[in-house]
C-alpha cells in the first residue's frame, strides 16, 4: 500500500485523505498505521508550488525519522499499558519518540521480522468480513465502500444490512475501498492493544481497517518502502492517501488513532467553569454584577481591563490548586473507554475472593479503569446542593458499543441506556479514597475515616463494584 504525505497542516480543522481518497479526522488525532499483507510505498509529491514545499519538508523529516531494527522483534508484551506501547514502538525507545516525534513530524519504524508481519496480518484479514457480515452490520455505520473519482471521495454504499456477496462484487469489480469501523469491537487482539493504549494515554482510542484492491489510482514518486511488520506514525494535521499497486491482490491496513479533543484548549474550556465556581464563593469580586446593559453592547472594550483583572485571580488561584475539576472529560472517557480485556473466554466481571472486614487488607484493582471526582450532588435538586465523591469506573462498559456513537450517544443499538457505572460518597470519604488509589496496599482499619463501619462499608462498596480485592 503506498502512503502519501501529501502536505504538513494547521493541527485543527483540516481534513485528511486516507486510503485512496476515503475521508478521515487525521487533523483531530495522532495515528498510528499498521501495515501487512503486500509491499507497498510512502510517496511525496514532486511538483512544484506550496504542497511541494511542504512536502519536501515532510520527506526530509520521514527519512531521517526511518529505523531499521537490529535484531528480530517479538509480538506485543501485554504486561502493562507501558510495556504494550514500548513494544508497539520498538526499537524507538518512549523517551526519543515523545521528545522528537509526538505531534511533530511522522515516523517510520521499518522491522524485517516474520513474526510480527505475521501478527499484523492476524489483527485483521479480508476472510473475517466473510464471518462478521453473517452477524449483522450496516452500511454507513459499520461499512463504507468509496472510491477516489478525480480526486474526491465517491461512496458506493448500499442501503441497510451489508450483503458479503455484494461487498465482495463492489470490491473486485468497482475496485472499491472497504472501510470497517471500529474492529476492535469484533477483534479480541485489537481490543486487547486499544485498552492498553487508552489506559496509556488516559484518552479514547479508535481504529478502522482499510482493504484497498489492487490497479488503484498511481500516485507520485515514493520516497520510502512500507513493508510487513512495519510501522508509520502520523501527527494530527498530517494529510496522506493511500492505495494499492499493480501486480498485489489487495493491500490491509490498521490505523489506530487517539488524542482526539485532548488538548489544552479542551481542557481549560472543561476545567475553568469548576475554577470560576470555587472561586466565586470565596471572592465578592466575582459576584458583583456586570456593568449595566454590558450583554447589549456590541463594543465591550471598557470591561475589558475588569474582566482582565479577574482573570488574573483566576490564574493566581489557579497556582495554589492542586485539583481541577475536569468531569466532563473524566466522565466522558470513563463512560466511552473499552472494558479491561481478561481474555476471550472469560465471564463479566463479578466480585470474588473474600468479604472485605475491618481488619482486612486490600489494594485497587484496575487502577488505569477508575477515576475519583468531586462533584455537586446529582440526587439533590434543591438549589444549594452540597458536593459529593465520584467513583467512576468502565468495568462494565459494552465492548459491542466502543467508539459507536450515534445521534444519541446515551442509547445504544438494542435501545438500552449507557450511563456511567461507579459509587458516590460524602465529602468526608475523599481522604480514604485517595489513600486506597494512592497505597499499593492497605488495612481497611487505617482508612482516613472516623467510624470502623464507615472504613468497612466504603471497603465493601468498592469490593461489590470489583474496584478492590482482599489479600
Amino acid at each position: 500500500m503506498k502512503h502519501s504525505a501529501q502536505e504538513l497542516v494547521e493541527q485543527r480543522g483540516c481534513p485528511a485523505y486516507c486510503c485512496r481518497g476515503e475521508l478521515s479526522t487525521a487533523c483531530k488525532y495522532q495515528n498510528w498505521n499498521f501495515k501487512f499483507h503486500d509491499k507497498g510505498s510512502v510517496n511525496m509529491p514532486k511538483k512544484g508550488g506550496k504542497h511541494a514545499e511542504m512536502g519536501k519538508a515532510m520527506q526530509a523529516q520521514c527519512k531521517r525519522a526511518k529505523v531499521e531494527a537490529a535484531c528480530s522483534l517479538s509480538v506485543m508484551s501485554f504486561e502493562s499499558p507501558d510495556s504494550l506501547f514500548g513494544s508497539l514502538i520498538s526499537p524507538i525507545k518512549q523517551e526519543m519518540f515523545f521528545r522528537e516525534y509526538w505531534e511533530q513530524k511522522p515516523l517510520l519504524v521499518q522491522r524485517n521480522d516474520p513474526l510480527l508481519a505475521a501478527y499484523y496480518q492476524s489483527l485483521f484479514q479480508l476472510s473475517d468480513l466473510k464471518e462478521l457480515c453473517s452477524q449483522g452490520l450496516y452500511y454507513g455505520r459499520d461499512i463504507n465502500i468509496c472510491r477516489c473519482v478525480n480526486g474526491k471521495k465517491k461512496v458506493l454504499n448500499k442501503e441497510g444490512k451489508v450483503n458479503y456477496m455484494q461487498l465482495k462484487k463492489d470490491f473486485d469489480q468497482k475496485k472499491a475501498t472497504i472501510q470497517f469501523h471500529q474492529p476492535q469491537r469484533f477483534k479480541e487482539e485489537l481490543w486487547k492493544i486499544q485498552e492498553k493504549l487508552e489506559c496509556y494515554f488516559g484518552s479514547l482510542v479508535g481504529s478502522n481497517v482499510y482493504i484497498t484492491p489492487q490497479g488503484s489510482q498511481g500516485l507520485p514518486p515514493h520516497y520510502d518502502d512500507v513493508e510487513p511488520g512495519d510501522l508509520l506514525y502520523f501527527p494530527r494535521g498530517t494529510i496522506h492517501q493511500a492505495d494499492t499497486p499493480p501486480g498485489i491482490s489487495y493491500s490491509t491496513h490498521v490505523t489506530i488513532s487517539t488524542y482526539q479533543n485532548n488538548s489544552w484548549g479542551d481542557f481549560l474550556l472543561d476545567a475553568i467553569p469548576g475554577l470560576v465556581f470555587d472561586t466565586a464563593k470565596e471572592d465578592v469580586a466575582l459576584r458583583t454584577s456586570i456593568p449595566r446593559q454590558l450583554l447589549m453592547q456590541v463594543d465591550i472594550a471598557d470591561s475589558t481591563k475588569k474582566l482582565s483583572s479577574l482573570l488574573r485571580k483566576l490564574a493566581d488561584r489557579l497556582e495554589n490548586t492542586r485539583e481541577l475539576r475536569s468531569s466532563d472529560m473524566k466522565k466522558d472517557f470513563i463512560m466511552n473507554r473499552l472494558p479491561p480485556c481478561l481474555g476471550y473466554d472469560s465471564d463479566p466481571l463479578t466480585p470474588g475472593g473474600k468479604l472485605p472486614k475491618i481488619d482486612s487488607k486490600i489494594r485497587l484493582q484496575f487502577r488505569d479503569h477508575a477515576i475519583i471526582t468531586v462533584e455537586p450532588d446529582q440526587e439533590n435538586s434543591d438549589e444549594i446542593r452540597r458536593e459529593m465523591v465520584y467513583v467512576y469506573h468502565s468495568l462494565k462498559n459494552r465492548r459491542e458499543t466502543h467508539m459507536m456513537g450515534t445521534e444519541d450517544d446515551t442509547t445504544s443499538e438494542d435501545g438500552t441506556s449507557q450511563q456511567t457505572h461507579g459509587l458516590r460518597f460524602p465529602l468526608s470519604y475523599l481522604d480514604a479514597l485517595k489513600q486506597i488509589w494512592s497505597s499499593s496496599t492497605v488495612y481497611v482499619k487505617e482508612l482516613n475515616l472516623i467510624a470502623d463501619e464507615e472504613k468497612e462499608n466504603l471497603a465493601l462498596s468498592l469490593w461489590t463494584e470489583c474496584l478492590i480485592e482482599v489479600i
